[in-house]
């Protein structure tokens, strides 16, 4: 009985320690703007100029780990560049920081630069254009393109590609057309050359995952915990990759699902909260590896094994949690280590995420 207790507290604790907020683009851009991060940087070529474009530094293997890295990095500078300014460094917490990586993933940040040339002929070649036109939409057309809110929308574009597979592969079928397959590329084509439109431009990225514990019970109500697991498991850093591999997959998916009948918006956005907190729980960290990086970043220095770091909420669990400690308690610890002779760490690769999984052994 008592190890029964210990056990079911054990993963109690686990759970707890592996939330991770869940970010809203919507909120991720307000932030953006009313931090005074877009006085400096641009993304995709709209802000200031003082600091890098934010997406032209793109990666298909980012994180928030990296993310939390990055600006572990070039912290020093920024609060330098602001204090000259005469700007106040902003203090987040980790709903912020998670609404910021957000936006960025709506603003597709985290998707190889697609080609609109390319998008264009893969959007003909692959039958699109035969049902779904730039111009008016009539009864044996489909939905006009620039009417899709998919186009901005991560989540919506993975419903919609879910949800209208189906219809497309017996419509092709009626016509003895063999139902497309998109790769991920290919989906970002068609996605950046859909964006370009006139009429799209003028769309604001959205990206608002729901409840993932509710998505988790949807999870398994629509069977798809029935066939997504062992080698299929979702639960691996990755899932969601980019919008590109996210839609390309739902379009993809062979039509053998036990219930595979339509998802509505907010079902989908439940299911996407549940991907993205078990994504971004665990990123992969070494415990071993980070202890090593730990002493080696000087941070043990300040924090021994009786005096770990004392973060509120768990923020030391997750990425977001420490952009929040970097924001809210990094100014002071720079001073700190320069009074030691201490240089402030720089993070490559995969140690922010070492740290962290180091971190969550000593709670």
């Amino acid at each position: 009985m008592t190890t029964r207790i210990v056990l079911i507290a054990a993963a109690a604790a686990a759970v707890c320690s592996a939330a991770v907020p869940l970010g809203d683009a919507t909120r991720g851009a307000n932030l953006f703007r009313e931090q005074k991060c877009v006085s400096c940087h641009s993304l995709n070529g709209e802000g200031g100029k003082v600091g890098p474009d934010l997406g032209r530094t793109v990666s298909r293997e980012y994180t928030p780990s990296l993310l939390a890295s990055q600006m572990w990095n070039h912290a020093p500078q920024m609060w330098s560049a602001m204090e000259k300014a005469g700007v106040a460094a902003p203090k987040l917490d980790s709903q912020q920081a998670a609404d910021l990586f957000a936006y960025f993933f709506a603003a597709r940040f985290f998707d190889k630069k697609g080609d609109a040339g390319r998008g264009r002929k893969a959007f003909v070649e692959k039958g699109c254009a035969s049902c779904h036109n730039i111009g008016a939409t009539s009864a044996s057309t489909g939905t006009n393109v620039l009417k899709w809110a998919s186009v901005t929308d991560p989540i919506e574009l993975g419903r919609q590609m879910w949800n209208h597979s189906p219809q497309m592969k017996s419509a092709m079928a009626a016509k003895n057309v063999k139902m497309p397959t998109l790769t991920a590329p290919e989906m970002n084509d068609i996605t950046i050359y859909l964006q370009n439109l006139p009429g799209a431009k003028e769309q604001k990225p959205q990206f608002s995952p729901a409840s993932a514990a509710t998505g988790e019970d949807l999870f398994k109500a629509r069977g798809c915990a029935g066939c997504h697991k062992g080698a299929k498991a979702l639960g691996k850093s990755g899932t969601l990759k980019s919008t590109a591999d996210f839609a390309a997959a739902m379009w993809n998916h062979p039509g053998k699902a036990p219930q595979r009948d339509e998802l509505r918006p907010e079902e989908m956005k439940r299911l996407v909260g549940y991907l993205w907190a078990l994504q971004f729980a665990d990123e992969g960290g070494v415990a071993a590896r980070g202890e090593k990086a730990f002493s080696a970043k000087g941070c043990a220095n300040c924090h021994t094994s009786s005096n770990m770091p004392k973060l509120t909420h768990g923020e030391s669990d997750n990425s977001f949690g420490m952009v929040a400690v970097l924001w809210g308690h990094g100014p002071s610890m720079k001073k700190q280590m320069a009074a030691k002779g201490v240089q402030w760490p720089h993070f490559q690769n995969s140690e922010m995420a070492d740290v962290l999984a180091y971190l969550r052994t000593t709670r």
